[in-house]
């Protein structure tokens, strides 16, 4: 059974989780991961969605202001062993409405371009790539996302 918890960036779960999150992106950036983990702290993020599978937590995800009007998805991840369930397109949809009930209207998001799996996710939950933003204009191994909620 799904458990779904609105928490924050204290929450001990989900430091566990990006634990692995950030393990798993150190091997796949290579080079790049410093880069990118700068841009990916966890302090005092507000809005922190962590998914239990039969009382073991097994995903998370984050929004934060981006802009006005505007949140940006942040520390996606599910474990290996729970993918494939459609946990991640819950962390996603859990997000995206507690988004919308905060009074923003998009969500966008960067992954890098390795993370294969991500990117099906995301278009799989109807996420358009646009241009890179803010701190990853210019990144050539980063992809850029937005949904219209």
């Amino acid at each position: 059974m799904l458990n779904i918890v609105r928490t924050n960036s204290d929450n001990t779960d989900f430091l566990n989780l990006i634990t692995h999150l950030d393990q798993y992106l150190r091997v796949l950036d290579g080079e790049d991961h410093s880069f990118f983990a700068q841009f990916n702290k966890v302090d005092h993020i507000n809005h922190v969605i962590v998914i239990y599978l039969d009382n073991v937590a097994v995903a998370c995800g984050a929004i934060k202001e981006y802009e006005v009007g505007t949140m940006e998805v942040k520390r996606m991840f599910t474990s290996p062993a729970a993918r494939g369930k459609g946990i991640a397109s819950t962390v996603l949809r859990e997000l995206e409405q507690w988004s919308l009930e905060l009074g923003y209207t998009r969500c966008i998001l960067e992954m890098g371009k390795l993370q294969t799996q991500a990117e099906i996710l995301y278009r799989k939950n109807n996420y358009t790539v646009i241009p890179n933003y803010g701190q990853y204009e210019g990144v050539e191994s980063s992809l850029c996302f937005e949904k219209l909620l």
